[in-house]
């Protein structure tokens, strides 16, 4: 038999997901598109850079989701979850995107943007409700993070986007001060 996400595991993952939603809306608040744009340096990323990365990835991440096998996924493991989720924040240790999910330019406006991560975390909430009892048995890899099943897949979703949003707090901040 294989498990099966419960209630309160939907529940939470549908939770986090507001939650890392409204922390990035609450990053972004009040910028015009001209400091959405900026860079604070040489190889660093400008605010719409950042939320058209996040926006790439999750969007990659559902249709893999979507297309994940349902066999020999890592079992549940509240401890590992957790774990994923620290990790996944944590930007202590600065990670290199892969080129295939680097921004390219994809957002002038910052309302656009903002419409672009709101339907793609819609279309992530949208698939969690509708597929939850199939999260954990949902096989895939991630390159840093291995083996996870589609719960922790989520999870990394949600961790992602709060990954990025403290980088775009840090970049709000070098922008202003410059």
């Amino acid at each position: 038999m294989t498990p099966q996400t419960t209630t309160v595991d939907r529940s939470e993952l549908l939770r986090l997901l507001e939650d890392s939603r409204r922390e990035m809306h609450a990053a972004v608040a009040g910028l015009s598109d001209a400091q959405a744009a900026a860079s604070p340096g040489p190889d660093r990323w400008s605010v719409l850079e950042c939320l058209e990365h996040v926006i790439t990835v999750e969007e990659r991440f559902v249709q893999r989701l979507k297309e994940a096998a349902q066999a020999d996924a890592p079992a549940a493991d509240k401890q590992r979850e957790a774990a994923l989720l620290v990790r996944v924040v944590d930007r202590t240790t600065r990670a290199q995107a892969p080129e295939l999910v680097r921004p390219s330019g994809r957002f002038r406006k910052l309302s656009d943007a903002l419409e672009s991560y709101n339907a793609a975390r819609a279309e992530t909430v949208r698939f969690v409700e509708e597929n939850h009892a199939s999260l954990y048995p949902r096989a895939l890899s991630h390159p840093r993070f291995g083996a996870l099943n589609g719960y922790e897949y989520v999870l990394l979703i949600a961790g992602h986007g709060r990954r990025h949003t403290a980088q775009i707090i840090e970049t709000r901040a070098a922008v202003s001060a410059n």
